[in-house]
């Protein structure tokens, strides 16, 4: 018989990596509030019909990537493949947006039928926002400025911000016809993926990663030379605003993104060290989606941080396990006093896993090594009648202790202070009295 293994493209996260997400997600949630997002919880299925009038039925992502099927009503549903289409919806469906602006945010899996590699799985993970009701360039300054603060909080360095205008419909519509007049005389020398998107999205081929491709790209019209004047005298205030908040960014007139409902301002965040797939964080301005899912006309920007790519370029060096300490409990007659101590340290804020079952000290000091945490205390018979327990130290090369267990808490605190984890330690605030 066959072992069953996790579906293609579907990436199960072990707990060894699972503190590095959290602590990410706990950062970029903290920093969206504090911006005034609220958070929403959205369907993981919707109707196709709402990614196919919003994305656009000619993108890639409709076209090819898209998990749809038939459920038993014969509805066609599709596991969502971002999630803007789904705040939109809902935010029309239960009113948010009527006579009132809204700053939202949402967390979770996201599905295409993509390519795995590097960076991409066909089930991957979101934060996104949304803030829908605000027209002019403060609110996209400010949602950038927001993503900064992420990456500053989470120490995220040699990272690229690159802006763009696609002008509005009028704009986009002008410019395409500019630019299939333009490749179609080169249609022959496009890689084969750019001569499929001249035929059914064009705008697509700026994005083409092909080098003969992109030699013919970098002489192809400029969109900014289409832009209408309300787009320019809005991308204009834009830089202004970044400017003044010394926010470093790049103007790339090749900047477009893979959705229909883009207008206006564009903008992404990338890093030469994802390889290929080095988009991180990426957004932009939909003004005409609201109105186009049956809403009223709306103005609206939003961005969506890929977690993946943002865990991988991050590498965070945390402490795998999350644990403070590890209870060596030697002997029957060691167990109850063992379980009050690691209630006692828990209530002290600590991470803990206390021994269970029969074991020898050896063997149960390799566990405490294996299992990441900071500190081992000793607990025995030996320390039962002396009233002081032996604290180890397994990530630095200072000395065990023994300490009176009105000291213990301090003593364990100290330890991890000295190692470097004093940004993190808990709080102080509980005694051992026990």
């Amino acid at each position: 018989m066959n072992k069953l293994q996790s579906i293609k493209g579907m990436k199960d996260i072990l707990p060894g990596d699972v503190t590095s997400w959290q602590h990410s997600e706990a950062v970029m949630q903290r920093v969206l509030e504090s911006y005034g997002y609220r958070e929403i919880r959205l369907p993981l299925i919707e109707k196709t019909e709402l990614f196919a009038r919003s994305i656009g039925t000619q993108t890639d992502i409709v076209g090819k990537e898209m998990y749809t099927f038939t459920d038993r009503d014969g509805d066609s549903i599709t596991l969502r493949p971002e999630g803007t289409a789904g705040c939109v919806r809902a935010g029309i469906q239960h009113g948010l947006f009527h006579n009132q602006q809204q700053r939202l945010y949402y967390l979770g899996p996201m599905f295409r039928h993509e390519r795995p590699q590097r960076g991409r799985h066909r089930q991957f993970h979101q934060i996104g926002a949304e803030a829908v009701g605000w027209e002019g360039p403060d609110i996209d300054a400010e949602m950038i400025a927001l993503v900064s603060r992420i990456w500053r909080e989470l120490g995220v360095k040699e990272i690229d911000l690159e802006i763009n205008s696609l002008g509005n419909h009028e704009t986009r519509q002008r410019y395409r016809q500019k630019l299939v007049e333009f490749l179609s005389r080169y249609e022959s020398q496009l890689d084969p993926d750019s001569q499929q998107r001249l035929k059914t999205n064009p705008l697509r081929v700026l994005d083409s990663k092909d080098e003969c491709t992109k030699t013919i790209i970098a002489e192809a019209p400029n969109i900014l030379d289409s832009l209408d004047a309300y787009s320019r005298t809005h991308f204009e205030g834009l830089q202004e605003h970044l400017s003044a908040a010394s926010i470093q960014y790049r103007v790339n007139s090749r900047l477009v993104r893979g959705l229909d409902y883009y207008w206006r301002t564009v903008f992404e965040w990338s890093s030469s060290g994802l390889g290929a797939q080095g988009t991180v964080c990426a957004g932009g301005r939909y003004d005409g989606l609201v109105e186009e899912l049956g809403g009223k006309p709306t103005p609206a920007i939003g961005f969506a941080l890929g977690l993946e790519r943002l865990i991988e370029l991050l590498a965070l060096r945390t402490n795998q396990g999350g644990v403070d300490v590890y209870l060596v409990i030697m002997g029957a007659i060691a167990k109850p006093t063992g379980l009050v101590i690691g209630e006692k340290l828990r209530d002290a804020g600590l991470k803990v896993i206390s021994h269970c079952g029969e074991s020898g000290i050896k063997s149960q000091m390799k566990r405490a090594d294996k299992s990441n945490a900071q500190v081992a205390i000793l607990v025995g018979e030996d320390e039962l009648k002396s009233g002081t327990f032996v604290v180890k130290p397994l990530r630095s090369s200072r000395e065990q202790v023994s300490v009176a267990k009105e000291r213990l808490i301090d003593a364990v605190h100290d330890v991890i202070d000295r190692c470097g984890d004093e940004e993190n330690s808990p709080s102080r605030g509980v005694e051992f009295n026990g």
